[in-house]
């Protein structure tokens, strides 16, 4: 939801790309969530090969609902932990990406 949302009328293959994951999966996922009301998928009329993404309004009311359950839960997360300590742990979390992607 998160991809879909914040790269509006994203095709398949960026979205797929924004996620890693393999174009197969992705569609098995947008299948599941367009079943269920959550998006569309429609034909970009410059390019007829390239379906576009969006979030229907059942897609969006969705979003919204999990992104404020996930601002509730990061603040209880941090409780207790001064900031000079999450960014100490943001850098830790950087170098672990960075030796995993090389």
């Amino acid at each position: 939801l998160l991809s879909v949302k914040s790269s509006e009328l994203a095709n398949q293959r960026e979205l797929a790309g924004m996620i890693g994951i393999q174009g197969a999966t992705l569609t098995h996922h947008l299948n599941a969530m367009e079943a269920q009301g959550l998006l569309t998928r429609r034909r970009d009329p410059v390019n007829r090969r390239v379906h576009l993404v969006e979030l229907t309004e059942a897609g969006e009311a969705l979003f919204e609902t999990l992104r404020q359950a996930a601002l509730v839960f990061d603040k209880r997360l941090r409780t207790g932990l001064p900031d000079e300590r999450l960014a100490e742990f943001a850098q830790v979390l950087a170098v672990l990406r960075e030796n995993v992607e090389s």
